[in-house]
């Protein structure tokens, strides 16, 4: 998995008072859990662009003054109205230590229902993960090239020996719905060429 680097600065008051101050002169006060104590530390909120802003998930690496801390990103707060970010939660990770995390699903192929006329809707964009630092994957990729009209794919078409998937075996990925424009598939390959059809975002 792809990392990216916070340089940091440790905090010794963790106040209401000196939280503010840090916002004011457009620093993000953080936490980082899972050590053996609590590491409070800021950094330039444009610091975090690359790691809130995007729908890809990286570990991250912290300096802070000379020393390393690696994690992941736990919960994050924004501002109601600005949308800024007030406040982060990191979770310390180790080579040995199995984390969770969620990881995007990418679709891939060209399903044989679509290209009959039906409507592919995906059901969950990411799917929660656990698996030592090492072993996460960047995404998770699906074929659905085989999938026809009325198919579902499940969670257990990702299975993968790096990894634990954290959901129920029955839990879909996503299927293939019939249209009003779908034609009965005889099993033949022959619209090879066919347009992929309308995806349905899911519902959250």
């Amino acid at each position: 998995m792809k990392s990216i680097t916070i340089n940091g600065s440790q905090r010794e008051s963790v106040g209401k008072k000196a939280t503010k101050a840090l916002r004011d002169a457009g620093k993000v006060p953080c936490v980082v859990y899972g050590g053996e104590a609590p590491i409070h530390f800021s950094a330039d909120e444009l610091a975090f662009s690359k790691l809130v802003y995007t729908p890809d998930v990286h570990t991250v690496v912290i300096e802070l003054d000379g020393k390393k801390v690696d994690a992941i990103l736990q919960d994050i707060q924004f501002h109601p109205v600005t949308d800024r970010i007030l406040h982060i939660d990191f979770y310390q990770i180790s080579d040995d230590k199995e984390v969770m995390l969620e990881i995007p699903v990418r679709i891939t192929g060209n399903s044989r229902g679509v290209r009959n006329g039906g409507t592919l809707r995906i059901v969950s964009r990411k799917l929660r993960v656990k698996a030592i630092p090492a072993n996460l994957p960047d995404v998770i990729e699906v074929d659905i090239t085989e999938m026809k009209i009325g198919d579902k794919l499940y969670v257990t078409a990702a299975a993968n020996d790096k990894f634990t998937i954290l959901h129920s075996d029955n839990e879909v990925i996503c299927q293939v719905r019939t249209s009003r424009t779908a034609v009965a598939d005889t099993g033949d390959d022959e619209d090879e060429e066919g347009e992929e059809g309308t995806e349905e975002a899911a519902a959250e």
